[in-house]
């Protein structure tokens, strides 16, 4: 499992980017995307979110 972000809500405000510790989400035409590979399931991403676009 790996967190999952909902391209329609994303704002890309690039939040998440900063707070993965181990750079799993990299924004992609102005929303943020997840390495399923490098996830580590550890949800910071998703308390940072403004929006909730994010969940795990």
């Amino acid at each position: 499992m790996a967190a999952k972000v909902d391209k329609d809500t994303c704002v890309g405000c690039e939040s998440c980017v900063g707070t993965c510790p181990v750079e799993a989400i990299s924004m992609v035409d102005g929303k943020a995307e997840v390495d399923e590979g490098k996830c580590v399931d550890c949800g910071a991403c998703v308390s940072v979110c403004p929006v909730e676009a994010i969940s795990l």
